[in-house]
């Protein structure tokens, strides 16, 4: 298993299996974001990283950036990646992930 925390900084590339503007199969919510993973990683629910992708309105299949932040779930053992080529304030990434981050507690690490 990875720790998320060695992905501060770095520059990743994800792969997205929730487009922008695709629906959750299960919950039926919109995706107002680009969200996947990071292949090649184990993260704590024993499934690839999952990482949040900001900054980008339009759907996409892949993204490289730079993580600038990890979502902590502190009820949940699945930390999100938050990554971007822009810089944005803990207050803009909650408002963008609250679609999905609204039903766990979390941190924001920087």
């Amino acid at each position: 298993m990875i720790n998320s925390k060695d992905f501060l900084g770095k520059e990743v590339k994800v792969i997205m299996d929730r487009p922008f503007g695709s629906k959750h199969p299960k919950k039926g919510f919109i995706y107002p974001v680009n969200y996947g993973y990071i292949p090649n990683t184990i993260s704590g629910d024993n499934e690839e990283l999952d990482a949040y992708v900001l900054g980008v309105f339009e759907p996409v299949e892949e993204y490289t950036g730079k993580v600038i932040a990890i979502i902590h779930r502190t009820n949940d053992n699945d930390d999100k990646l938050v990554v971007s080529n822009k810089n944005y304030t803990d207050d803009g990434i909650r408002a963008l992930t609250e679609f999905q981050e609204q039903y766990f507690e979390s941190i924001i690490i920087r």
